[in-house]
């Protein structure tokens, strides 16, 4: 089901955002899947240099976030959630290419992402341009022990 587009704002985040990260992937990231990140992770990853993350509002509640990493001309989208009421109404898109810019503001000639194999945002990265370059076999665990491929994809953004 399609929902109508939102009014949504994309920020920066902080790490005084990390709680505001952690709450919507706790939302959008169905634990039988195996793809969020702990706290600590989160924490530990936006620490580094090179990182970083937006968040889409849509009026005063979150409703998605991305994060990614770039380092010399490569970037990579490590993360990319929107609440299951927000989909289908662009704010995917919209975050996915605010990291695009940003990624190509930070140097970066090439934009790489993992996904699961059978996940909805697959959708998401072709209509974007993605192309999928590789596959890992049993990358995800999910909750219940079940194993799940990832799909790697790239897009040329300089």
């Amino acid at each position: 089901m399609s929902t109508a587009p939102q009014i949504v704002e994309i920020v920066h985040g902080t790490p005084a955002d990390i709680a505001t990260l952690n709450a919507i992937m706790a939302d959008a990231f169905d634990p039988r899947f195996g793809e969020a990140w702990t706290p600590s992770q989160c924490l530990g990853m936006i620490a580094l240099p090179g990182v970083w993350f937006s968040i889409a509002w849509s009026g005063n509640r979150p409703v998605g976030f991305a994060l990614a990493r770039a380092v010399a001309d490569e970037a990579e989208l490590l993360l990319l959630a929107i609440r299951p009421a927000a989909r289908r109404s662009g704010i995917g898109t919209a975050l996915l290419r605010s990291i695009v810019t940003d990624a190509h503001e930070r140097g970066a000639d090439v934009l790489h992402l993992e996904v699961r194999a059978n996940n909805e945002a697959v959708r998401l990265y072709r209509n974007e341009g993605f192309k999928k370059i590789g596959e890992r076999r049993d990358y995800y665990r999910g909750d219940d022990g079940k194993l799940f491929d990832a799909h790697t994809f790239s897009k040329q953004i300089g």
